[in-house]
């Protein structure tokens, strides 16, 4: 029960997390909001952070191949589901199919993950 991709986009997604405390306001420049709302968007990306280690640290210490595939699901879902909040969010084309790519594109990458590894890890 190794998980080795599972447990590497948990460490990629942890880091991500540590940025988003670090430079909260990426998020809002990211989806060009009006600076009256950066406020607003800082918090939101505080609170993808504080999910995001809290998730990424199950995925990466996970002792069972379950804890590990239960945080790599939750990761997908919880991608899939600010792609489509923060698509709604947004009225300008260019910004919503960026934020599509980046959220959908990392769902992507991290069910690629778990697949593999759920593969590779079958007998637990």
């Amino acid at each position: 029960m190794t998980y080795k991709l599972s447990r590497l986009m948990s460490t990629a997604t942890a880091g991500y997390g540590v940025f988003a405390l670090v430079q909260p306001a990426h998020l809002g420049k990211a989806v060009e909001a009006p600076s009256s709302e950066i406020g607003a968007w800082e918090v939101l990306a505080r609170t993808y952070a504080v999910r995001d280690l809290a998730i990424s640290s199950f995925g990466m210490f996970g002792r069972s191949g379950r804890t590990v595939r239960t945080a790599m699901k939750l990761r997908i879902l919880n991608d899939v589901g600010d792609g489509l909040v923060l698509a709604a969010r947004t009225s300008d084309p260019d910004v919503r199919q960026k934020v599509l790519a980046v959220t959908m594109g990392w769902a992507a990458l991290n069910t690629v993950a778990l697949v593999v590894d759920s593969r590779r890890n079958d007998d637990d």
